[in-house]
């Protein structure tokens, strides 16, 4: 009996792994009797299962086995595919409205470590004294190693007045430091705006969430609405990992009159698209900087393309992070779901963003007052093409085997050289004090002002 039934489960085991593959893309629309090597690498699997569920050292829990292979295939194929239990689903809507429970803190996988890139101005982190660079080892007590992303994200989010405990490590700190923090709601602010000097605007946008065009479109009639007439604008992108692709788009057309703003080719009809600007009766046409840097993904990307191929703005700063894939979330059974990459974007000049990021019009590295004093620049930052499995920039040149490639942090006879990113202050309220101390925004509006005497001169 006990044998019946672990042959009916190995069955049912091949046919569903059969049934996934069949739903997750179209190079598997077949029938598997024909192809014998799938059936092959499916009987193996199922062999490998049964193997183990009877004789490894420890009982496993076969469930857990199967979702942890079907993560290894996805993730094989590229960084941003991946495998999504029904947590990871909430994670994934949460990241794209207006607010949170949480302690806020913006964070990354850095190196394989949880990393704090800032404590967000006014939050529980930020008034307890979190840093931006603390790596975030313990929450509650559980260790973050091999912790995903998403899991870790889900263990400090929560319901507002609950409290949590996150362990980091500092430099500079001997021992660990403890954070006993109490969740809050936390607002996602997207877009940020001042007056920079009288007819010069500066506009922050830090993600592409649901509003941010809406936010966008009323920051920037605050500042053409003011008593000196608007003459140029810097539009902040630096550190922004992306979002909503239609954001992206709205964002764009609110600069653009014509054209294409960015294209997206797959290998399915379905999947390549042509999105066009709109004519809008509210023309600007004020003169814009923005600014991008290696931290500048995704939906940063595609503004940033479009504005530069229209020359609509001249883009400043270095090189973007280079994500310039498609992804798709299916549903699966059991409140599953696989998000995996469809397509690749492409600028309006048909450049493609994937891998090689968006080059700026004039290279402007971030430099500080303090690290001006170390004669020190800031580092150049982990990009798309340092991710292991990544796409490469175009289909064609994909024949050639991807190897992971390790970021040269040695100098000066292998020495390395230890670089602080001066990011916090930009999730922060803005304020003059701050902008003025970065030489990027201050070269930006030189730009500007120059732009504008240079127009008003007569010869």
């Amino acid at each position: 009996m006990v044998r019946k039934k672990r042959q009916h489960f190995r069955l049912w085991l091949v046919v569903g792994i059969a049934v996934l593959f069949c739903t997750v893309g179209s190079g598997f629309y077949r029938d598997l009797s024909a192809d014998d090597e799938t059936y092959k690498g499916l009987k193996i699997f199922s062999d490998v299962i049964e193997l183990v569920e009877k004789n490894y050292v420890d009982p496993v829990d076969t469930k857990e086995l199967i979702q942890k292979a079907v993560q290894g295939m996805v993730s094989s194929l590229d960084p941003h595919s991946q495998l999504l239990p029904p947590e990871a689903f909430e994670e994934l809507q949460i990241d794209t409205k207006g607010e949170f429970g949480g302690i806020g803190i913006v964070i990354t996988m850095q190196k394989g470590v949880l990393t704090v890139i800032s404590p967000i101005e006014g939050t529980p982190a930020y008034k307890a004294g979190v840093q931006a660079g603390d790596i975030i080892i313990k929450v509650d007590g559980e260790s973050t190693k091999d912790m995903m992303l998403w899991e870790a994200v889900k263990k400090m989010r929560g319901p507002e007045g609950e409290p949590v405990t996150i362990t980091i490590v500092r430099k500079g700190e001997a021992k660990p430091i403890d954070f006993n923090l109490i969740r809050d709601n936390i607002p996602i602010e997207s877009v940020k705006h001042l007056v920079l000097k009288p007819g010069y605007g500066y506009v922050r946008i830090t993600n592409f969430q649901e509003n941010t065009a809406e936010d966008l479109k009323a920051a920037l009639d605050k500042l053409e609405s003011g008593n000196t007439p608007l003459k140029g604008l810097i539009l902040d992108l630096r550190d922004n990992p992306g979002g909503l692709l239609n954001q992206a788009i709205r964002v764009s057309d609110l600069f653009l009159e014509k054209g294409t703003i960015v294209s997206i080719k797959g290998r399915l009809k379905k999947h390549t698209k042509v999105f066009k600007a709109r004519r809008d009766r509210h023309k600007r046409n004020y003169p814009i900087v923005t600014l991008i840097n290696g931290g500048s993904a995704s939906a940063s990307e595609i503004v940033a393309g479009a504005l530069q191929d229209h020359k609509r703005a001249v883009i400043l700063g270095t090189t973007s992070f280079g994500k310039g894939s498609v992804q798709t979330v299916e549903t699966l059974r059991d409140g599953y779901g696989l998000k995996f990459t469809i397509a690749r974007y492409y600028t309006p000049n048909e450049r493609s963003i994937q891998a090689q990021g968006i080059e700026p019009d004039i290279e402007v590295k971030t430099r500080f007052i303090e690290e001006e004093e170390n004669g020190e620049e800031e580092d150049g930052l982990l990009k798309e093409k340092d991710l292991k499995n990544h796409l490469e920039a175009y289909p064609e040149e994909e024949e050639t085997e991807g190897t992971e490639s390790e970021p040269d942090d040695k100098e000066d006879g292998g020495k390395k050289k230890s670089k602080k990113r001066k990011t916090d202050y930009r999730y922060g309220p803005l304020n003059i004090e701050g902008l003025q101390e970065d030489n990027q925004i201050m070269r930006a509006l030189e730009i500007l002002v120059g732009y504008g005497i240079f127009k008003e001169s007569r010869y």
